[in-house]
Formats: C-alpha cells, structure tokens, sequence
C-alpha cells in the first residue's frame, strides 16, 4: 500500500489507478489552508464581487472610510485585502 509521501515510482500500476480514482472522486484533499498567502481582490468590481452588492454599494461602502485599512488606491489601481475587509465590517456592523 501507499501513503501520499510515497514517490509515484514506488507505485505498482495497482496502486496508480486506485490513487487516480480517489483523487477523481475527490476522496484525496490538500489540507485546508495549507499555504498562508493573503488574498486580494482589485477595483471596486472585486469589492463588489467580494460583498455581493453592486458596484455603485461598493463604492459607497469604500468611500465611507470603514475600510480603509484593508485598501491600498495609488491613482486609479485598488487593491483590497480581502480577509480585512471582512473582519472590518464585522468590528463596524
């Protein structure tokens, strides 16, 4: 049998199919949140996106100054961390 540390060259052709199998079926996962990398969304349409409202809600909602530690805006470029956002609103609702 195999473990997922097994290298794939250890595998007998057996082994192989099944593991193809279980990955197919989703029976085999990454672990959840297994990378620590921040995630960003970008314009008021990712905000938008984000919170499930309209562009125009979003803008309102950015220009209101609840979210402004979780923007970054040089001229017309937005960049928004995400997870901020979130808690943000949680802390002012």
């Amino acid at each position: 049998m195999y473990t997922l540390d097994t290298p794939i060259w250890q595998l007998t052709v057996a082994d192989f199919i099944d593991l193809h199998r279980q990955i197919m079926a989703n029976e085999v996962r990454p672990p959840a949140n297994s990378y620590t990398e921040k995630k960003y969304v970008y314009g008021l349409s990712g905000l938008a996106t984000l919170l499930q409202c309209s562009k125009k809600t979003a803008s309102t909602i950015k220009s209101s100054g609840k979210i402004d530690a979780a923007v970054i805006q040089e001229g017309r470029k937005i960049i928004i961390d995400s997870e901020k956002v979130l808690e943000l609103l949680k802390r002012k609702a």
